[in-house]
């Protein structure tokens, strides 16, 4: 008998169902004495043995469905050696719960800090197969994360749909997409979706630097500006701070988000009316669009392939297009960040996008 556990952790986002759906097909089109144990919640389902048997039948018919039929939850990485309110370790007790079930391996499914925790538990001796699941695309040794083109659809759609308002009142738009570290999702929809300025954590911004280009496009002939901001998005100025002096800051900082902070700074400096947009968790809902589901699939099905070969300690990648298998130690507690100097950035900088430092 085959004994998989498995689990979705950190935020939820399109295609999960399907990876995992891709998991469990290809498992069972090898083999029938295959026992799928799914852990409620994330972590939580696995630190507390909150969890049900699964049976083939309940992967069928969920490849374009949104969220996670196990649900999710956030356990920070860095609190999983703090004893919880009960005074349990909760490595020792997934580890417990690893053995006492006699699975085989653990099919995880997460981000950044799901990632560091897998590695965690593979460093304890469970076996661990992951996938690459976050809208950011900032998971370290894979070119692309399930999530992601979804997540940019969708941010995409609604940046399109601002154009219409936009121009129609000749005001200046701001619109907050997803990305608190890095600012993959707002870079792929700013220039999808024509912005004129692309703000991203990567490259702090200067308002001034800002303000000239939506004065430059009034002065030929524009009425309308519209900026894709990622909501980690930061100024010159913050920049040179500690990280200390940036804390202290934010304390203070009264404005919802930094979108806002942005249009009270241009709207200082300008005559414009300016709005704003946060499409917020839209982002990360609704069914998940045709390419992550190839990409889900197809990483689900490599997942299958690792377990089969009792290949464990790694992750499912991509790289070149193409499927492929990295060490868990080579990923964990790494970001993608997007590169100032990549040709993706100089491209947009020649069609005339704005990225707030020149």
């Amino acid at each position: 008998m085959l004994r998989i556990g498995m689990l979705t952790s950190g935020g939820d986002c399109q295609a999960l169902n399907a990876a995992m759906r891709g998991v469990v097909k290809a498992i069972h089109n090898k083999r029938d004495d295959v026992e799928i144990y799914g852990f409620q919640d994330g972590y939580k389902g696995f630190i507390y043995s909150d969890f049900k048997i699964l049976e083939s039948k309940d992967f069928s018919g969920i490849l374009t469905d949104g969220g996670t039929i196990l649900g999710t939850s956030r356990q920070p990485f860095k609190l999983m050696r703090v004893l919880d309110e009960n005074g349990l370790d909760k490595v020792e007790e997934m580890k417990r719960t690893y053995y006492r079930l006699h699975l085989d391996c653990v099919v995880i499914l997460g981000g950044n800090g799901t990632h560091k925790t897998a590695n965690l538990l593979r460093e304890e001796g469970l076996n661990v197969v992951t996938l690459p699941k976050t809208i950011d695309n900032d998971l370290w040794g894979t070119d692309m994360t399930f999530g992601f083109q979804s997540a940019v659809d969708i941010a995409t759609d609604t940046i399109d749909k601002i154009h219409t308002t936009a121009t129609s009142h000749g005001r200046v738009f701001i619109v907050e997409v997803m990305g608190h570290k890095v600012g993959w999702v707002t870079l792929h929809a700013g220039i999808a979706g024509g912005a004129d300025v692309i703000l991203l954590p990567e490259i702090p911004y200067d308002i001034d630097s800002i303000v000239k280009a939506i004065n430059r496009r009034t002065k030929h002939g524009k009425k309308f500006t519209i900026l894709a901001v990622a909501e980690g998005a930061i100024s010159k100025e913050d920049a040179a701070l500690s990280k200390k002096e940036r804390k202290a800051k934010k304390e203070k900082n009264t404005y919802p988000s930094v979108a806002y902070e942005i249009a009270d700074r241009i709207g200082s400096r300008t005559d414009k009316e300016i709005r704003i947009t946060v499409p917020g968790h839209t982002q990360r809902g609704g069914s998940p669009c045709a390419y992550d589901r190839v990409l889900a699939t197809r990483l689900g099905a490599e997942a299958a392939a690792m377990i089969l070969d009792q290949d464990y300690g790694k992750m499912v990648a991509v790289k070149n297009q193409e499927i492929t298998r990295m060490k868990l130690e080579d990923v964990a507690g790494k970001l993608k960040y997007v590169d100032p100097d990549s040709s993706i950035i100089k491209e947009a900088k020649l069609m005339g996008i704005s990225f707030g430092d020149d």
